[in-house]
């Protein structure tokens, strides 16, 4: 599952051009900011709503994922009925395709560097909260370290959780530190190192080995 957000003037223009075939682009579904749902695509059909790039490995991400657009320029908060929409149909779409919490990723997840939605302003901690994205289990005080971070630290953790080998490092941290960190800026510390070590944890894996 991946969400985008539209970065477009309205929903409405949203719409007209995920409905144009011209435009190449589509998703299964958009949700307006007052909460209205459109459904554009079968979710068993192929949508062009990623392109290019990768996760856990696998290419092609139009063909193994549903796609979501979110109607938000990037540059201010989702409205509240919006994510209370995209909250109904989270756990509809996971239960019927068996997609777990941290198969729901952000097109920046997936396309490090050449995408960054749905951004900085997309509240990732209020769907983990509810089970509906990952939620890292790392310890508060860890989080607060500020001491520089090695950045070769952060390859095997993000290469983990399923982050692109082929991406430039730094362009792999900074996507990560978009959706979990959001507030950070700066050179990375040994806090968000943490973070991505817990993150590949909580989901069972050896933090150390690769898996693409």
């Amino acid at each position: 599952m991946v969400l985008h957000y539209t970065a477009m003037a309205s929903a409405e223009a949203a719409l007209d051009r995920l409905s144009d075939p011209d435009a190449e682009v589509s998703a299964h579904y958009l949700i307006g900011a007052d909460g209205t749902l459109w459904q554009l695509v079968r979710e068993a059909d192929r949508a062009w709503h990623a392109g290019q790039g990768e996760w856990r490995g696998h290419g092609d991400v139009n063909s193994r994922s549903v796609g979501i657009e979110l109607d938000n320029r990037g540059d201010h908060p989702f409205a509240e009925a919006q994510m209370a929409a995209l909250e109904r149909l989270l756990p509809e779409i996971m239960g019927r395709w068996s997609i777990p919490a941290h198969g729901v990723i952000g097109h920046s997840d997936m396309a490090p560097g050449r995408k960054r939605d749905p951004g900085r302003k997309f509240d990732w901690r209020r769907l983990a909260r509810q089970g509906l994205a990952l939620d890292p289990d790392v310890d508060p005080a860890a989080l607060r370290d500020s001491r520089p971070a090695p950045p070769d630290a952060f390859d095997a953790p993000l290469r983990a959780l399923g982050y692109s080998g082929n991406v430039p490092l730094e362009t792999r941290i900074g996507a990560f530190l978009m959706r979990f960190r959001p507030q950070r800026m700066g050179s990375p510390s040994r806090g968000d190192l943490a973070l991505a070590l817990g993150a590949a944890e909580t989901l069972g894996i050896d933090r150390t080995t690769p898996t693409a």
